[in-house]
């Protein structure tokens, strides 16, 4: 059973890979009434990656729309979080990785997505990886991303009404 309640209108879950993040997330909006809207921020660039979206895919089942959006996500959650619909965004550490590769402004996209959240007119439950309680990257461009995850969780837990921290499929409430 979730933690989370039903007034709650953004949320964001947050834990390590494979932590059981985005069958929460999923669970949080199984029994939502409206549209369904799952924003899917990944990309498939190889075969491993479009098996992990096929699996997501087919865990969700019917009842779900996708939209692929792998960098405006703001206008994504602008367009499909309406006051009868739900939106599932998954997740935001991949669309950090988009971004960066996009050489996108990290900081300003950061703000703008922080700023968006409060106005949504529906459901939002955001995904993200939780990367910074692990050892120091070896490499520079990994410890920016590590900089830039920490950075961005920090600013959708701020200005989500709800954090749920996901650790071995369990849930733990952070905020409120």
């Amino acid at each position: 059973m979730p933690l989370s309640t039903d007034t709650a209108r953004t949320i964001l879950v947050i834990g390590g890979a494979r932590s059981g993040k985005s069958r929460y997330a999923e669970e949080l909006l199984a029994g939502h009434g409206g549209t369904r809207t799952y924003i899917a921020t990944a990309e498939a660039g190889d075969a491993e990656m479009a098996a992990r979206i096929a699996e997501h895919r087919a865990r969700r089942g019917a009842g779900w729309r996708t939209v692929e959006q792998p960098l405006d996500l703001v206008a994504a959650l602008e367009a499909h979080c309406r006051p009868k619909g739900a939106v599932l965004v998954d997740c935001l550490t991949l669309w950090l990785s988009n971004l960066m590769a996009a050489s996108r402004d990290i900081a300003a996209e950061t703000s703008r997505l922080a700023g968006a959240l409060p106005g949504l007119e529906g459901r939002a439950v955001l995904v993200s990886n939780e990367v910074g309680l692990g050892i120091v990257p070896e490499t520079a461009l990994a410890r920016e991303f590590r900089d830039h995850a920490g950075r961005l969780n920090q600013a959708v837990a701020q200005a989500a009404d709800e954090a749920v921290f996901i650790a071995a499929g369990l849930p733990m409430r952070l905020k409120p």
